[in-house]
């Protein structure tokens, strides 16, 4: 187990490198030319101007050595500042990061009770309308984008039965999952699609084992079968799609918070790229891809925790 968490620790560091160099590398051949910006504008550009911004910010540096500096600077919790508001990233990521990883939590609550519940009640109702209906429903929600469904759920919740607010996050617990219910929702629904389908298919897959026949031929009753047998042999797939799912939730923010005037990191990205912030837009997207990796890390190393087929697995390997 020790050697298999170095492992793991060597190629998350690896990947976070290569990942940030390709961030970085993407900002900076972006369209637009920061200088300009930092410089007041066109209207106030002058060639010695733009020189000495330029310098200033170590923007006339080849890109390897602005790289590395930006990285050196990241070791040490140092993001920069913004361009556009002069305060500290570190700063402006903090104060709206809360917001985000409530509503990330909200979505997460959702489609692993809603998702997990369906492909259970599917899984137990194989080959019933049930089961048609639910893989029926589930491909309708996730064949839907993000952004359709918030603006179907904002036209319906919020502007004609008036039962949720459209905007902003809320105050307090109640004021928070009151207006976080619609974006968690539109949020959740390709998750929950998803991860009905995998526990369907994983509850599927688990019934058909011989102990689930030997004990169901053995009189045990059908609801224990389910529970002790089928269940709980398919969690280690479950609980893995779910991890990456969540994980992959901070980037699916983005488009939800935008259209919900939600003040989290996912706006804050919008806003940094629509106005050639770079530090600002390297940083968010450095935190959003650190916590993919350091999830589907985690969710690696648990798994065979989960399900000791694996780890049998991996001896005889």
């Amino acid at each position: 187990m020790a050697v298999r968490i170095v492992r793991r620790l060597a190629g998350f560091l690896a990947t976070l490198l290569a990942a940030s160099f390709v961030i970085f590398a993407a900002v900076y051949a972006a369209p637009g030319d920061p200088a300009v910006f930092l410089a007041g504008g066109r209207d106030k550009l002058t060639p010695e101007r733009l020189a000495t911004v330029r310098a200033q910010y170590h923007l006339d540096e080849p890109l390897v050595v602005q790289y590395g500096r930006w990285l050196g600077d990241c070791l040490h919790f140092d993001l920069g500042r913004s361009f556009k508001y002069g305060d500290q990233v570190a700063d402006l990521i903090t104060a709206r990061l809360a917001t985000t990883l409530e509503l990330v939590a909200y979505a997460t609550v959702l489609f692993v009770v809603l998702g997990v519940g369906a492909g259970v009640l599917a899984a137990v109702r194989q080959s019933t309308w049930v089961d048609s209906a639910v893989v029926g429903t589930t491909t309708l929600a996730a064949s839907v984008p993000s952004f359709v469904a918030a603006i179907a759920l904002v036209s319906l919740f919020g502007v004609q039965l008036g039962w949720f607010p459209v905007t902003g996050s809320g105050e307090g617990f109640a004021g928070t999952l009151h207006h976080l219910t619609l974006p968690a929702l539109s949020l959740a629904l390709g998750a929950l699609a998803l991860i009905s389908r995998v526990t369907r298919q994983a509850m599927a897959d688990a019934a058909a084992s011989d102990h689930v026949e030997a004990a169901r031929a053995s009189g045990v009753p059908e609801r224990e079968i389910v529970r002790r047998h089928v269940l709980r042999n398919a969690l280690g797939p479950i609980i893995t799609m779910c991890g990456l799912v969540m994980a992959g939730m901070l980037a699916g923010t983005v488009v939800v918070e935008t259209a919900f005037g939600i003040s989290g990191i996912g706006s804050l990205l919008v806003n940094a790229i629509n106005t050639h912030d770079f530090p600002v837009a390297q940083a968010v997207l450095l935190l959003m891809v650190t916590g993919y990796i350091a999830v589907t890390t985690l969710v690696d190393l648990v798994h065979p925790l989960l399900d000791p087929r694996v780890k049998q697995e991996a001896r005889t390997a």
